[in-house]
């Protein structure tokens, strides 16, 4: 037979209809009408994972989308990792400004576009056929693994928090290893060693019992929007820097060894800039820019709801207007301690003309592995050897909980194996994959397996 690097080149082609098929599901965990779909995503990997030689299978329900479960576990001594991705995906609006539909997947120019086809059903899949080209080659696989896949990732991810304390032994591990991150570009593997946490958090304000007329109203009532407004200037500064009281107390402070490493980062800022389509970078002046981007906390506003936002003008005192905002947390800081500050403070910031109310939703701890340990060097000989080039060590800014939840209630370390690529446009219209990274990402799945073993 052939060694399983061979077979998957070989099978390539099936590789990438499978992949299609997965990524047609419309599994959005955040809409309740596709709860059929996010169903029907867990079923078709629970078949996948069973046909690629998995034991064990099984679809575990939860009070809202499913988990996927699977192990291979007869290698005797040998460590036992543990592999975690979410099967499900973010909504696809607005669907005007995708170039092709969002789930019926399109490649062109070697990319591969759908929604989830980086985050993180493509990602994800890349371990399934790694795994599957092992066992069909060699019959055992060089170490025992287990998976484990959400479909809440994007929605919170509570049924998996909830379920990982209680079912230590069924997810007992040596290691664990996730592909949910990016390279720094198509020639240039990384190792994602760092991760922030997140608070999320909505603002309701309430005036008015009605809708008032601005003429007849207006200096006389206080307008929620406005009040919304200063509410909103009030929680940074022009710098970047977060104006809560207490905000920064716990924040770890950046070692000179991490700040030499982290500006050894190649990023071309120049290219980065083109890639956002600002004017300029901004932030924090006392931090460097890769630092900001994945070592420093944030405060963000991501939506405001209320008045009218329709075609032509109308005049009116809204009623009420809601905010989403989130807070990005760096290790020590306590995401429900930082939800507290937040009240607390817009508490303090609101007129008594208003009703305001601030919701707390799902939060998540920051985490940080050492990238000393052996795991990590098997990763970094794993993309040497299926890239041609060293990967670079590297802190992420975005949010994956399961990470820190794998550190506290089982005591194992998480490798950061990302094969995505900072342009795959994840959570915005036109989401891609680049199909080479598919491909040399099974291949390094392949090479880290076996290094480990």
């Amino acid at each position: 037979m052939s060694d399983p690097i061979t077979y998957a080149r070989e099978h390539q082609a099936d590789y990438l209809a499978e992949l299609i098929d997965f990524l047609r599901i419309p599994s959005i965990s955040t809409q309740p009408e596709r709860k059929a779909e996010t169903a029907a995503a867990a079923q078709w990997l629970a078949d996948k994972l069973a046909q690629a030689g998995l034991e064990n299978v099984a679809i575990i329900p939860t009070q809202r989308h499913p988990l996927v479960y699977a192990d291979w576990l007869h290698a005797g001594d040998a460590p036992t990792v543990l592999i975690y991705g979410h099967y499900d995906v973010q909504p696809a609006e607005p669907l005007a400004l995708w170039e092709s539909p969002p789930f019926e997947p399109t490649v062109r120019d070697d990319y591969l576009y759908a929604r989830g086809s980086s985050d993180d059903k493509g990602q994800v899949y890349v371990h399934v056929k790694a795994v599957e080209a092992i066992l069909k080659n060699n019959g055992r696989l060089p170490v025992n693994v287990k998976f484990i896949v959400e479909g809440e990732e994007e929605s919170g991810g509570e049924s998996l928090a909830a379920f990982i304390p209680q079912n230590t032994e069924m997810l007992a591990a040596d290691l664990a290893l996730v592909s949910d991150t990016a390279m720094v570009s198509a020639q240039q593997p990384a190792i994602v060693y760092g991760l922030r946490g997140l608070c999320y958090a909505f603002i309701d304000i309430e005036g008015p019992k009605r809708d008032l007329h601005s003429g007849s109203f207006g200096g006389g009532i206080n307008n929620p929007l406005n009040v919304l407004g200063h509410i909103i200037a009030r929680l940074k500064d022009e710098d970047g820097r977060v104006l809560i009281p207490g905000f920064y107390d716990r924040v770890r402070p950046l070692s000179q060894q991490e700040r030499t490493i982290l500006a050894q980062f190649p990023l071309d800022e120049a290219a980065w800039l083109a890639e956002t389509g600002a004017p300029e970078p901004w932030g924090e002046p006392e931090f460097t820019l890769v630092e900001r981007l994945g070592a420093r906390p944030t405060l963000d506003v991501h939506g405001i709801i209320g008045g009218y936002t329709g075609e032509g003008a109308k005049t009116v005192l809204p009623s009420k207007v809601h905010a989403k905002v989130s807070m990005r947390l760096v290790p020590d800081q306590d995401h429900e301690e930082i939800g507290r500050l937040l009240k607390a403070y817009i508490a303090e910031l609101a007129p008594p003309s208003v009703h305001v109310e601030v919701t707390v939703g799902h939060g998540a701890a920051a985490s940080i592995t050492n990238f000393n340990i052996p795991a990590m060097q098997a990763a970094a000989q794993a993309y040497a050897t299926a890239f041609g080039q060293e990967p670079v060590f590297m802190r992420e800014g975005g949010s994956i909980p399961v990470v820190s939840a794998f550190q506290s209630h089982l005591g194992v370390e998480t490798v950061l194996m990302g094969f995505g690529l900072p342009s795959d446009q994840i959570h915005a219209p036109n989401e891609r994959f680049y199909l080479p990274n598919f491909y040399r990402g099974i291949e390094t799945s392949i090479h880290f397996l076996q290094n480990l073993g």
